[in-house]
């Protein structure tokens, strides 16, 4: 019977260890969407800043940026990096023969 208790209690230590391994990878998962997301909202925001520089805004556009701001702030608030510069390579990264 003592041996069935030590199978039975390794058996419930590795289903925790694997569900805590699945609330990190999740939390990883979490992470990358809303990194991609606020990827998407720069962008976006960008377009609809030079699409006003151009003279080709719409009647949206004001409203657009404003709602692309406040996400972009509430991103950067839960602890978010605005900008993607940490995947991009810096200007002096590259070499020109």
């Amino acid at each position: 019977m003592a041996l069935f208790d030590k199978v039975k209690s390794q058996a419930a230590g590795l289903a925790q260890k694997a569900q805590e391994a699945g609330k990190a990878g999740q939390a990883k998962i979490d992470e990358v969407q809303a990194r991609r997301k606020n990827d998407a909202n720069l962008r976006d925001l960008g377009a609809a800043y030079f699409a006003t520089r151009q003279g080709r805004a719409d009647a949206d556009t004001a409203a657009t940026i404003e709602r692309l701001v406040g996400e972009i702030e509430a991103f950067e608030a839960d602890g978010g990096v605005a900008t993607s510069d940490a995947d991009e390579p810096e200007a002096g990264d590259f070499k020109l023969d």
